[in-house]
């Protein structure tokens, strides 16, 4: 159901519960303004250096003497320096900035705590801004997705906490007892992050798991990260956003409720190949699991499809829901392209290829970060009382970013399966490579396309913030010097 509208069966007022009045949405959003201002603008800096460093990465493969003299850009260091720019620094900040605010706005209540909450995310940014240093550096772990030296981890958990003790308490100290749908991913997601970040780093850095145990624990985090921290988040924002723009009463919450629960208790057991050296009961239970994750993606594109009557996304002309309806269709992706190459037959061809490349983008940047910049597009313009200073570039970051998309994960997908066929027919390897190099090249094409919405995105972003915060500098010079000219005019 649509939170905000008046006969939703899922809002019951104060007065059964003796709380007190719901805040204004307005006071709500000046409470959220500066501590989001803050993740949003620091998320849209680091999206833009994952785009160069991802850059560096992809030119390498077409003249390998690009950048060679340097050890800091070598492939090795700017992948995996890019990748963790993405999600630390833009994925995870973003979305815990939308997190806060729906958090705020469904509990109708203020943020708890702003400034903390501006502490936290300075401490998250020092964190990941030194552990992108560190990788450049040669300091990495070798840990998929947890590349991060021990000392950044340690930043970034701090400041993740920091944050999320706050968006709890802004949860506790709601008006509404009534809970909508969006608050148990939410709530859920949360306290997600902080376990099992602080569990992969102390198991493989502090306690030095050894053997295969550290690939398992390595694959087990990226799943939870990739798979179900970015879905708690993103399904979220979608459940949220999709009924309040359309004006809608959500479809079901028994059909959001069971996507929750199915994503809570079979998504994080996936993740681990079907050829993997373990017990063969791991990967057989990472099929199935995996398998069961189609489940909820027809529990999620059914309820969405039905709430906005049968029309798409993508062809409605708020700029918000363009990027939401993208964002739900490369989810619905994903989950079935996760389920047929987890199959033992299927991943024999798909693993060890650049298909793994292309399904793992269009996860965190084709569904969750395009979430995540329509959720954005709507909420500053709330923050700030104004519309962004260029409105065109919304849109046209929009189709540069679905286009770039496309560019680079159906390429790599297209190159990947090719790729692994070959492979399954002991075709030379160096043949094999140089097959792939047409494929490489249009996905560096996506990857330019993908860099010029992020110019787009912070452009306006920064103007929108810029504009909003000369303005108050100006009334207030203007405020201050009207009074000394008063006074100087006095006798």
């Amino acid at each position: 159901m649509n939170p905000n509208h008046p006969k939703s069966p899922f809002i019951i007022h104060n007065s059964s519960f003796n709380l007190p009045p719901s805040v204004a949405p307005d006071v709500i959003d000046a409470s959220c303004r500066l501590p989001l201002v803050v993740l949003f603008l620091s998320a849209a800096v680091w999206l833009l250096t994952a785009s160069a460093f991802g850059l560096i990465a992809s030119i390498k493969f077409h003249a390998p003497g690009f950048l060679a003299d340097s050890a800091w850009l070598t492939y090795g260091r700017v992948r995996p320096a890019a990748v963790n720019a993405m999600l630390y620094g833009f994925c995870l900040q973003a979305g815990l900035g939308v997190a806060l605010w729906m958090l705020a706005r469904l509990g109708r209540t203020t943020l708890a705590a702003p400034w903390m909450v501006i502490v936290g995310a300075l401490c998250w940014n020092l964190g990941v801004a030194a552990g992108v240093v560190g990788i450049l550096g040669g300091g990495s772990t070798g840990f998929e997705n947890l590349e991060m030296p021990a000392y950044a981890a340690a930043l970034v958990f701090l400041g993740y906490l920091m944050m999320a003790f706050w968006g709890v308490l802004t949860f506790h100290q709601r008006r509404e007892r009534q809970l909508y749908v969006s608050q148990w991913f939410l709530f859920a997601a949360l306290f997600w992050f902080p376990w099992i970040y602080s569990t992969a780093n102390l198991v493989l850095q502090g306690f030095g798991a050894r053997g295969m145990a550290q690939a398992v624990i390595a694959w087990w985090y990226s799943d939870n990260l990739l798979v179900v921290w970015l879905a708690l988040v993103g399904l979220a924002a979608i459940f949220y956003f999709v009924p309040k723009l359309l004006n809608r009463e959500l479809h079901s919450r028994y059909l959001a409720l069971m996507a929750f629960w199915m994503l809570i208790l079979f998504a994080s057991w996936g993740g681990i190949p079907a050829s993997a050296p373990v017990p063969a009961w791991m990967p057989t239970l990472s099929v199935v699991t995996t398998v069961l994750g189609v489940i909820t993606v027809i529990a999620v594109f059914v309820n969405v499809f039905r709430t906005t009557g049968g029309k798409c996304l993508m062809r409605m002309s708020n700029p918000s829901l363009k990027f939401i309806g993208a964002g739900l269709a490369s989810f619905v992706v994903v989950g079935f392209a996760s389920a047929v190459t987890a199959l033992p037959a299927v991943n024999q061809v798909t693993q060890f290829t650049w298909f793994t490349i292309g399904k793992g983008l269009l996860n965190f940047y084709g569904f969750f970060a395009m979430v995540i910049f329509g959720a954005i597009y709507y909420i500053v313009p709330q923050l700030m009382g104004q519309e962004f200073p260029f409105p065109k570039l919304v849109r046209a970051h929009f189709f540069t970013a679905a286009l770039g998309v496309l560019l680079f994960a159906v390429p790599l997908a297209v190159g990947g399966i090719a790729q692994g066929l070959k492979l399954q027919h002991a075709v030379i390897f160096a043949d094999i490579a140089k097959g792939t190099l047409p494929f490489l090249r249009a996905s560096t094409v996506g990857d330019l396309m993908m860099a010029l919405g992020h110019v787009m995105f912070l452009v306006n972003l920064g103007g929108l913030v810029f504009q909003f915060y000369r303005g108050r500098a100006l009334s207030a010079w203007a405020e201050a010097t009207a009074e000394i000219k008063t006074a100087e005019a006095r006798p």
